[in-house]
């Protein structure tokens, strides 16, 4: 009797506990499923959808400047040949909504590209020339002419020095104190430039997507977005390049997701700009004549 109750006692051990880790393995692949779920619901894939056009009136529109200060969109528009000094390129003022709010706000000028503000003045990349125009009344203020420039392109600041690019001439060179002086060399079809955290300068070229140190010397992020137009810095691990024939990229972390491509359309995406606050793309279209607004989401 007691060998049988001993036998029936530990039968009925052995039973709870088998159900006991089945249940627990159920509850465990239960929780996994509901967590992969919610990770699965979470994730966002990155877009560009339109929000607003300009109408087709800005002609061979190259670059866009997005301006805090005053909250208007610079939009440099070559109108003749990208590299003549014919007199017939101009700068135009949108609002952030895509409203045409000056056509010719600056008239007279040769094939103007790359835009950027520093102090009071706005800088433009002007064929073998880097214009200073106030921005409180369009005057042109200086035309620094660059010796032996090809085909002047972007432009940045850093709050000290405007950094910009010679294309063909694979230079990066940079204005301070009304002097002209050269970053990098040797950077082939070096185009978009921009600023990023701590003062850190980016640029596209052939090779692809790089970051530079003080002394010109660089590292290569991204070797597959190569022939880069417009360049964005959303954060030190985030960045948004456009590729004149049609192409915008999200670069993060150093991989690059195709974001649009207007390249059937064809509708250029050149030198992009960025509104901030409302994560907004500005594309100059180039050949289609309008700038086109894109809500960014990632």
């Amino acid at each position: 009797m007691k060998t049988s109750n001993k036998f029936v006692f530990n039968s009925f051990i052995l039973s709870v506990f088998v159900l006991w880790s089945c249940g627990s393995n159920n509850s465990d692949t239960s929780t996994e499923e509901n967590t992969l779920e919610e990770e699965t619901d979470q994730v966002v894939t990155a877009s560009l959808e339109m929000v607003w056009e300009t109408p087709a009136e800005l002609t061979t529109n190259e670059s866009a400047h997005y301006e805090e200060s005053d909250d208007m969109i610079y939009v440099a528009n070559i109108e003749g040949g990208p590299s003549e000094k014919d007199g017939v390129g101009s700068i135009s003022k949108l609002n952030s909504k895509g409203e045409i709010v000056e056509r010719n706000w600056v008239s007279g000028l040769n094939a103007p590209k790359g835009m950027t503000v520093m102090g009071d003045f706005l800088y433009v990349t002007d064929v073998d020339r880097l214009l200073e125009i106030e921005l409180a009344t369009g005057k042109i203020n200086k035309a620094y002419t660059v010796e032996d420039a090809v085909f002047l392109n972007d432009a940045d600041t850093d709050g000290e020095k405007v950094y910009f690019t010679d294309m063909k001439a694979n230079k990066i060179l940079y204005l301070e104190n009304e002097e002209i002086k050269t970053f990098a060399e040797n950077q082939p079809n070096i185009n978009g430039l921009r600023i990023g955290n701590g003062n850190t300068l980016y640029g596209l070229d052939a090779d692809g997507f790089k970051k530079y140190n003080s002394d010109g010397s660089f590292e290569i992020i991204n070797d597959t977005v190569t022939g880069g137009d417009g360049l964005i810095v959303i954060n030190e691990d985030t960045f948004i390049a456009s590729k004149w024939g049609g192409e915008i990229f999200l670069i993060q972390n150093g991989e690059a997701v195709k974001l649009l491509d207007t390249t059937a359309e064809e509708s250029n995406t050149a030198d992009i700009g960025y509104i901030p606050a409302e994560k907004l793309v500005i594309v100059p279209t180039f050949f289609k004549d309008k700038v086109v607004a894109y809500k960014l989401s990632y």
